[in-house]
């Protein structure tokens, strides 16, 4: 029965944060909104899991729907048997002055009857660095960082206790690295103290070292707030990843395809590598608003002569491999580039599968949130690790009324090594 419960606030993260917890030994199950916790074809996986990961697409959401689709999630995850609960937003601290980050984590707290807890956004593993409260990016301050472009959420202030303070009705405390260092039982009684009774405390945290002091110092509260990397800290009830690992779905060389919907400089250098290595296919965006039926239909046939020539070579379709595709402003009345980079990789994403696809790498959270949805997406069970924050998953849904079982990697756009969309396949055994 699991007892650690988690809440995602996109798809990329849910994942991100279920491979930390694969990694220290608990048998992990992602489910796409809280009706995957209850959905009776997901018993089995639930009622097996050690940690139970809800994948929302609320980063972005409106304030109030972001905060009923986390309580929503929050009591199922209870109703399941967790009784210690994880706000999992990105290492980036995506978010607006009005939220959701704010907003969510003072629901929670409401909702289980707690007052405090820590604000821990480090990710050291993918350059995500906190001290004296500011958020750095591979040694780059977040609002000097690609974020502060972020058409959605533009980070254009590095300091974690200014971003949150306007977002939530709890006073914001800081925590700086040297009482970190001092040790868990200095953490600890920082966090005890009686400024923090009634607080979010953000607290710094340069290394993985830093980390497991946070989660130990932390380990008493019912809810924690972070990125990924505070999960670095806890202790599973396995004795090494392999033992938490779900076996793969597919079989050794099974048709697989690289969806990329993603702008990020991380994943533009990606499909620049794979261009050089796999067989490729641009989106053309003119063409699919003109006919989509039949882009897409142009896509799937691409994909499936790829694999008749070359099955060991998976193909790529991709969005943008230049910022200047972002520059081409959509005719006016038009669907919005991004909408509709979106519809075609998950329209794609289920015409392959029934096609034949067993093996999907996914580039982008928001690509991914749709490519989950348009697969029907119940449970993704953790497997092999790729990268920092990326995993290959075992996803159990259901497209064109047929159930399917498929390896599924969500990839951050940010996330990875420029070689992952040729590399990751290795891993995959």
């Amino acid at each position: 029965m699991p007892t650690l419960g988690a809440i995602a606030d996109d798809f990329t993260g849910a994942t991100d944060l279920a491979t930390m917890l694969v990694a220290r030994g608990y048998r992990t199950v992602v489910t796409v909104g809280p009706d995957g916790i209850t959905d009776s074809r997901s018993g089995a996986a639930v009622r097996d899991a050690d940690a139970l990961v809800v994948a929302l697409k609320s980063r972005t959401a409106p304030v109030g729907e972001a905060v009923a689709d986390s309580l929503a999630s929050l009591r199922a995850l209870r109703d399941a048997g967790c009784r210690r609960f994880y706000f999992k937003y990105c290492s980036t601290f995506d978010s607006t002055p009005h939220g959701n980050i704010g907003p969510v984590a003072d629901a929670l707290l409401a909702e289980l009857g707690e007052r405090r807890s820590v604000v821990v956004p480090s990710f050291p593993a993918t350059g995500r660095t906190v001290r004296d409260a500011l958020l750095s990016v591979h040694g780059e301050l977040l609002e000097d960082s690609p974020m502060r472009h972020h058409p959605l959420t533009p980070m254009r202030d590095s300091h974690v206790g200014r971003l949150l303070a306007p977002q939530t009705g709890h006073p914001v405390r800081l925590v700086g690295l040297d009482t970190v260092r001092a040790g868990v039982a200095a953490l600890k009684a920082a966090l005890d103290e009686p400024e923090s009774a009634d607080a979010l405390v953000v607290v710094d945290a340069v290394t993985d070292d830093d980390l497991r002091t946070v989660s130990a110092a932390a380990e008493d509260l019912a809810l924690v707030t972070g990125a990924a990397g505070l999960a670095l800290g806890l202790t599973g009830p396995r004795p090494d990843a392999d033992a938490a690992r779900a076996t793969p779905a597919s079989a050794l060389g099974a048709p697989g395809v690289v969806l990329s919907g993603s702008a990020s400089s991380a994943t533009r250098a990606q499909v620049a590598h794979g261009r050089t290595r796999l067989p490729h296919h641009k989106l053309d965006l003119v063409a699919l608003r003109a006919d989509f039926t039949g882009s897409v239909d142009a896509l799937v046939a691409f994909a499936r002569a790829c694999w008749q020539d070359d099955p060991q070579r998976p193909p790529l379709i991709y969005a943008v491999d230049d910022l200047r595709d972002l520059q081409q402003a959509a005719p006016p009345g038009a669907e919005p580039a991004a909408e509709l980079v979106e519809r075609t990789l998950a329209a794609c994403a289920a015409r392959l599968v029934d096609a034949g696809a067993r093996r999907l790498l996914v580039a982008g959270g928001e690509t991914s949130g749709a490519v989950v949805t348009a697969l029907g997406v119940r449970t993704l069970s953790i497997g092999a690790p790729i990268a920092p924050g990326v995993a290959w998953a075992r996803a159990e849904g259901r497209v064109h009324d047929r159930d399917h079982a498929v390896d599924l990697a969500l990839k951050s756009g940010n996330f990875g090594d420029t070689t992952i969309f040729t590399e990751a396949w290795s891993v995959l055994v």
